[in-house]
Formats: C-alpha cells, sequence, structure tokens
C-alpha cells in the first residue's frame, strides 16, 4: 500500500466507519484523487469508486426511509433522502471519521488544504463507500450507510427546507455555475395570477418547472421537482 496511508491511521478509520477492509487495495483506490493518479502515474482514481458508492448510498438510504417511515409520502421520502445524501453531510461525515489526511492529492491540492474541501470528502467517502459494496457486499455497505443516517439524522421539517439553496448546492457541485431560473408564462386576472417557472442547468437543459401564484413560489416549485430529477436518475455531466 501506498506509504502515505500508515496502518495505525486505516485502523483508527476503519474503526469509525464501522467496517474493516479484506482488499485493501480497493481502499487505497478510494483515497486516490484523480489529481494524484495523473501526477504520480498510478493506475487508477477514486472516480470510478465513487460513481458505484453514490448508487449504493442512494439505494440503501431509499431503503431505509422507505421502511422506516410508512407514513412519509413519495415527496416526503424524496426531500428527506436529498437532505442526507448532500455534500455538507457527507463531508461532515468525512472529517469526522477522520479521511481528511488519508486522501492522496496532487502536491498542488495538497498546499491548498484539498484533504479538508467539501466537495473531495464527499466524493471520497462515496468512493469508500463503493469499495466497502465491492469488498464486503450490500449488507456491510447498509450498515456502514445506517451508522452514517443515525450521525446526521433525518429532516423533512419544510421550514427549514430551502428548496432553492439545496438545488444550488447540487448543482454547483457538479457543474459548478448555479442553475438558472426563467419565467416562461403568466397567466390570470392580477388579482388570481399564476405564474410558470423553468430551471436549467448551466449549460441549458432544462431540470424541472413550477408554477405558483407568484414568481418565487413557482420558482420554489421548480426547485423542489428538479432536486426529485437529480436525487433519482443520474444526469451526465
Amino acid at each position: 500500500m501506498d506509504e502515505k496511508i500508515c496502518l495505525p491511521d486505516i485502523g483508527a478509520f476503519e474503526e469509525k466507519l464501522g467496517y474493516s477492509f479484506v482488499s485493501r487495495r480497493l481502499l487505497k483506490e478510494a483515497l486516490t484523487h484523480a489529481s494524484y493518479a495523473n501526477e504520480s502515474g498510478a493506475p487508477s482514481c477514486n472516480e470510478r469508486l465513487e460513481y458505484l458508492g453514490d448508487a449504493v448510498l442512494e439505494l440503501c438510504v431509499s431503503e431505509m426511509l422507505y421502511a422506516g417511515h410508512p407514513e412519509y409520502s413519495e415527496g416526503e421520502l424524496t426531500r428527506a433522502r436529498a437532505s442526507v445524501v448532500s455534500e455538507t453531510p457527507l463531508a461532515s461525515w468525512a472529517l469526522s471519521a477522520g479521511i481528511s489526511g488519508l486522501i492522496m492529492l496532487s502536491k498542488g491540492l495538497e498546499r491548498q488544504g484539498g484533504g479538508r474541501n467539501p466537495s473531495i470528502l464527499a466524493d471520497a467517502m462515496e468512493a469508500t463507500l463503493g469499495a466497502v459494496f465491492l469488498d464486503g457486499g450490500y449488507e456491510a455497505a447498509r450498515g456502514v450507510v445506517s451508522r452514517f443516517v443515525s450521525s446526521v439524522g433525518v429532516s423533512i421539517d419544510e421550514k427549514k427546507y430551502d428548496y432553492k439553496s439545496r438545488l444550488q448546492e447540487m448543482v454547483q457541485a457538479k457543474w459548478v455555475h448555479p442553475p438558472v431560473y426563467r419565467l416562461t408564462n403568466r397567466s390570470g386576472p392580477d388579482h388570481a395570477a399564476s405564474f410558470e417557472v423553468e430551471v436549467s442547468l448551466p449549460d441549458g437543459r432544462v431540470l424541472a418547472t413550477g408554477e405558483g401564484p407568484s414568481i418565487k413560489a413557482a420558482g420554489f416549485a421548480a426547485a423542489e421537482s428538479a432536486i426529485s430529477v437529480l436525487s433519482t436518475m443520474r444526469v451526465e455531466i
């Protein structure tokens, strides 16, 4: 294993994760950022495992919410899942698990403090979950996710759930720039007007539309629908 990852650190990380790897090679790959692979000539980085871990995380959380909250509607299940699988709680989990000092980065990213970058941390945790799935199977991955969910909690409190802020976080994590809102229709008399707002990715692809008695309300409705789209399907970059 790369000399940067010393066994005592890995042991402490596995203890906090709640899983001990059979294949340290998989864990090494999960902790290898693309910048390090490009700089060092390493044969692989964690991007493929991140892709797998993202899917495993969503499946595990979806299953746990479905079984644990029979009173939730489909929309409530989607919002609850989105509150758990976002970058912020994943990055917080990564820091508490001690992954920051284990991620292998290029020298430039290390100097910039990349080991504490929320996006890099969240991606590394998803990659680690993908590695757990390959190393120990679904039940092992579900156990890790269960401990994660217990640590961050689940919330669907509408007053605390800002759909536009959440959508912006999700979009900027992948596309850097924020989503774009556009008023597409206004109908009805002034005292009972109805507005339609469209929200798109920065590259112009439409995610969803929303309707409401004001432009603001229609924008929030569009953002809520767009969150569901991004939470239930992988939009290609």
